[in-house]
Parts: structure tokens; sequence; C-alpha cells
């Protein structure tokens, strides 16, 4: 037997391309606004010297401003490196049976890749053809439930009174609802935290917030549920979250203001892109989100992924069993979109 034998051998997660000089992208959901100014302020003003410490394991005065915001003590609150982070601890924390943990077929990949990883047994539920989840095929046996809300790539919403029914009957599983998405629209279902011991609810200052550069993840829970993800975490790496960090989330969330703007700015762009892309042939479930995540009636997807790459317009497909005619198409700026739906109207007429 060679030592690669004893390789631990996954196929990992393809994250969206980062392709660099002058381009439109539309690829990887970041907003395509900059951090709220007190960041920068901060950013400009920090001490060097205060990198010299480890920071606090607990995230410091960034868990005391989420536990603020959220009307939750601080014990009910963990901080991770982006939520991907985050959602790996909670996948080796949480699931740890012989029964399969559950997740819909379209959804985030990262989800099988950590399953695979950590020889964690999981079973996929398809979505139906309108790309929603039906809540009673989440009442059955399982060794844990991963749901994200809103759906991605779908972009699609689902109910706070069907994620409570998915939750409240099982009891005898952690259900993760992950929230990446949740402030472009949608409704969180962070209070059912109260209700729930086994609920915990991940979210991300990636995209509404600005900072996918900054990875800042967080998740939200019962006492006994954060306990149990720090047990973990600080089994693996206590220092995580780096103070420069900290203090750039605690000033983006001092800014409140900033924040509803430029979110309502996102928005605005979804709708109106929403408007020019069904003019364009497109069409697509509504999106709570920001991406829109649509199909031509005529032209295929990956023609039109290829044509807009060559034009340096970035978004994204995958070729992928249900999925292959679709394109996620992440919400830029009013003169981004608008330069993407000039090409698409010469290119889909030609």
């Amino acid at each position: 037997m060679s030592w690669e034998d004893k390789v631990r051998k996954v196929i990992p997660y393809v994250p969206g391309e980062q392709p660099v000089g002058k381009v439109i992208k539309l690829n990887t959901n970041e907003n395509p606004y900059p951090p709220s100014p007190k960041v920068a302020q901060v950013l400009k003003e920090y001490d060097i010297d205060d990198l010299r410490k480890y920071p606090d394991i607990y995230g410091g005065e960034l868990r005391d401003k989420l536990s603020e915001r959220y009307g939750l003590d601080k014990d009910r609150v963990f901080v991770g490196v982006g939520s991907d982070d985050v959602l790996a601890t909670a996948f080796l924390a949480f699931f740890d049976s012989d029964s399969p943990v559950i997740f819909p077929d379209i959804t985030y990949s990262f989800y099988d890749v950590w399953a695979q990883l950590y020889r964690i047994p999981y079973r996929v539920i398809p979505l139906n053809d309108d790309f929603r989840i039906n809540r009673e095929d989440y009442v059955t046996q399982n060794g844990g439930i991963v749901i994200p809300n809103p759906n991605a790539p779908t972009g699609v919403e689902k109910s706070v009174e069907d994620l409570e029914y998915i939750i409240s009957n099982n009891p005898d599983s952690v259900v993760i609802i992950d929230e990446a998405y949740i402030d472009f629209g949608g409704r969180s279902v962070v209070p059912l935290t109260d209700k729930y011991e086994n609920l915990l609810v991940v979210q991300t200052f990636s995209k509404s917030r600005s900072l996918a550069g900054g990875r800042i993840g967080m998740a939200f829970g019962s006492k006994k549920l954060i306990g149990y993800l720090n047990d973990v975490k600080f089994s693996i790496n206590s220092y995580t979250m780096n103070r420069l960090t900290v203090a750039a989330g605690v000033a983006a969330l001092e800014d409140e203001e900033y924040f509803e703007e430029t979110v309502g700015k996102v928005i605005a762009t979804r709708q109106r892109s929403a408007i020019r892309l069904r003019e364009l042939g497109f069409e697509f479930p509504e999106s709570s989100t920001n991406f829109i995540f649509a199909r031509h009636k005529s032209v295929p997807a990956e023609e039109i992924f290829s044509a807009l790459k060559k034009e340096g317009i970035y978004v994204r497909w995958w070729n992928k069993p249900r999925i292959n005619d679709h394109l996620r198409i992440s919400i830029g700026t009013d003169e981004e979109m608008d330069a993407m739906f000039g090409f698409l109207a010469d290119f889909l007429n030609r």
C-alpha cells in the first residue's frame, strides 16, 4: 500500500471564475457596491500593533454587536470565517449518525462536498418542477437537514411557515437553515431559534454587506447548540476570526443606513432586470436573492454563457442534470446590467 492509498480523496467544490482585468462580473453573487464608508475608515485608521495579539476566540466585539442587533444572548451567537467555515464546522459537529443528512438536489454544491469529506451519509431530495421544496419530503428518517433559504442557485424562497413545519417535525435532528441571501427580500427564521433547540440559522456578510473578501459568517441557535459548535471549532482552530476582520464587521453593523440603501438598490435593479430579461425571451422563478436563475425559451444556456464570456461578461452555468439550460445571473449595477442586456439584445436577435 502506498502513501497515496491513505489520502482522503474528495471531489472539491468548484467556485465561480475570478477573472482579472476589465470585465463585467456577474457570476459569484458579490455585491456590486463597496462596503460601508465606516469600514473604509476603520481600515484606514487601524492600529497595526493590535495584530501582534491573538484575537478573542468568540469573535469579541463582533459577537457583541450581532447579539445586540438580533436580540439574542451572546452565547447563542457564533462567528466564523465566512458562512462556508460556519457550515463546514456545523456539518462536522452535528451530523454524526448512520442516518443520511438530507438536502435538496438543486442547491449549494458545497453541501455534498462536506458530506463526502467528513464521511457523512447523505441523500438529496428532488425539488419539484418549479424548483420548490415539498415540505412533506423532509418528514422522514434522517441524520440532519440542510435547507438554504432562499435557495441557491434557484433564488426561490420557502415560507417561514413551511420551514417551521419541517423543523417541528424533526425534533431529533439538527436542522440548518442557510440564509446567505435572506437580506434581499426574504423572511428570516432566526426568531424560531427561541422556540426550537435543534435549529441553527447561518448567515453571512459576503452578499448584503459587501464583505465577500472580508470573510465573515455567523450562526444563531440555542445555547446548547452553539456550545457544541464552539467545542468543534476550538478543537480545530480557536483563533479563526482575526482582529482586523472583527473591526471591519463591527463597522459594517454600525452603518445600518448604508446597508439598507445598498440592499434597496440591488433589489430595485433585480426587479428592473427581471422585466428586461423577460422581454428578451428568458423565463425564471421569482427571485428573493441578488441573482436571477434564468433559461431562454429558444437559445441553449451554454451558447449564451460562452458568448457572454467572450464579450467579457461573466455569468454562471453548470453542466449538470436539470439545470444545464439555466444561467445564474448576479445582479450588478444598473450600468453593468444594461451592458449585458445590450449585448444580449444583439446576440439573441442575430
